[in-house]
């Protein structure tokens, strides 16, 4: 096991040429200090949590004491910013610290957000505040405790230090991500579109050595690699609909090369399923609605492809961006099928969740609370009570249960294990706008245990928990009135 000082760095995207990145040092944060710390992120690099001091941590991720090994650089990258291309984009408030190889030849990076300002930081100050640190520390955890692929945290660091936003000041605080890869679409469009097409080829083969060296020796290389993007990012998204999740900003400088979930802003998992839901107060048009995130989703990937033209023939672009609707359809359906227990594959499925998710929307039904519900479904009286209690219209659940019931006639497992599995994908807990809400006020006064009870929750969120059972019911009348911006 490593301590902080003896880390194995090898910062091998610090090693490409000038072009890629500059070189920046951290912005000292006034009086930095431990919020939280996330033990099973630092096994993932074999750190010694028991090694660590939390004011040398905090010195370390405060921009204080450069973390030995470290090589900090502003990645160069742009974008299409809802629909637009942004030609001025890239690390404006975060750094890339260095790559971390574990002793399984892993690679992590480690990206310290909330870092000062850099050469693209614009006009801003290059500040995180404690509120949007909070939520994307909270929101990385509850994803990775629900399976859905998403970059990590290791800590979270907070100052005396403030900065405005939203015509008030707000308490300045870092976040140090962690995540096998910080490349995203907009790194191709950068070389693309400023007609480096000798750097796009040199990152090109940089992700295919680095993420992708199973398709080195394939016959087309790029579009092998395109290939997989779409696939996993197909994958994600599905995941993303049958959670309820909406990521609210999804630029092409939001999207993962490896498909994970990336740069947390004003997301939110439904309360109540509206597929027209828009989780940003800033999106106007709706651009990023729930149910338009698959075809958003979609639109990135044309993008990428559109960056990827000096280096594969348009035909197989297209033919390879063309499969993303299948690919996200049975990605979504397998999903479904998991959250409803079913083992076999039947072509009736298909209808079955149609019409289950028609009655979500008809009755805005909190659609987890729902499937976790469901997953003690027997068919007798008491079971169909506690769905009737989540729903307006039982007539219309009478008919899906109904339909449901004669689809489990067709399955092999018995009650327990069907039970068992149910509950293993159906979740107990929800990171919910509210309780991240809550995380937030107590943090604001100086209370900081809620963030690492939530952290606890969410890691397991399928488990019981007595102390923490509150946030399995319906959420409070006043959550519907929390407002979510690019700055949350």
């Amino acid at each position: 096991m490593a301590t902080l000082e003896t880390l194995n760095f090898d910062n091998s995207y610090a090693r490409l040429p000038e072009p890629f990145y500059q070189q920046v040092m951290p912005t000292p944060l006034k009086t930095p200090f431990l919020i939280a710390f996330n033990s099973d992120v630092a096994e993932l690099m074999d750190l010694d949590p028991s090694s660590l001091s939390p004011s040398s941590l905090a010195d370390y991720l405060g921009g204080i004491t450069p973390l030995p090994g470290s090589e900090p650089i502003a990645m160069k990258y742009t974008g299409h910013q809802f629909g637009v291309y942004n030609p001025d984009l890239g690390d404006g408030r975060g750094l890339l610290l260095g790559e971390v190889v574990n002793n399984n030849n892993q690679r992590w990076d480690l990206h310290l957000k909330g870092s000062g300002k850099t050469p693209f930081s614009r006009f801003a100050d290059g500040r995180a505040v404690l509120r949007s640190s909070i939520r994307e520390y909270l929101a990385s955890e509850a994803m990775h405790g629900l399976g859905i692929p998403t970059t990590r945290a290791l800590a979270l660091v907070g100052s005396d230090d403030t900065v405005m936003r939203d015509g008030m000041m707000e308490p300045c605080a870092t976040l140090l991500r962690v995540s096998e890869c910080h490349i995203r679409f907009g790194h191709f469009e950068y070389f693309y579109y400023t007609k480096q097409h000798d750097e796009l080829k040199r990152l090109a083969d940089y992700c295919l050595v680095r993420y992708f060296p199973q398709f080195l020796n394939a016959r087309q290389p790029y579009l092998a690699m395109y290939q997989e993007v779409v696939k996993r990012s197909a994958e994600l998204v599905a995941k993303w609909q049958a959670y309820g999740f909406v990521h609210a900003v999804l630029n092409t400088d939001n999207m993962s090369l490896i498909g994970e979930t990336f740069d947390y802003g004003p997301y939110s998992f439904m309360d109540e399923y509206k597929p027209g839901m828009v989780s940003n107060q800033n999106d106007h048009q709706g651009r990023y609605a729930f149910s338009k995130q698959p075809d958003m989703v979609q639109w990135n990937l044309s993008a990428l492809g559109q960056a990827l033209l000096p280096l594969i023939d348009k035909e197989e672009l297209l033919s390879a961006l063309n499969r993303f609707p299948d690919l996200y359809q049975s990605s979504e359906i397998a999903e479904f099928r998991k959250r409803l227990g079913l083992q076999s594959e039947l072509s009736e499925d298909t209808a079955l969740i149609k019409q289950l998710l028609d009655m979500f929307s008809h009755q805005a039904v909190d659609m987890n609370r729902f499937f976790r519900t469901l997953s003690d479904y027997d068919g007798g009286e008491e079971s169909i009570l506690h769905l009737e209690q989540l729903v307006q219209n039982t007539h219309e659940l009478s008919i899906w249960l109904e339909a449901y019931d004669k689809r489990l006639d067709k399955e092999a497992a018995s009650f327990p294990i069907w039970t068992a599995q149910m509950r293993s994908v159906n979740p107990q807990f929800i990171l919910r706008n509210y309780m991240a809400q809550e995380a937030i006020n107590q943090a604001s006064e100086g209370d900081f245990a809620l963030i690492n009870d939530l952290v606890e929750l969410l890691r397991a969120p399928s488990n019981q928990s007595a102390k923490m059972e509150h946030y399995s019911a319906s959420p409070p009348a006043w959550a519907g009135s929390i407002c979510l911006t690019c700055s949350s």
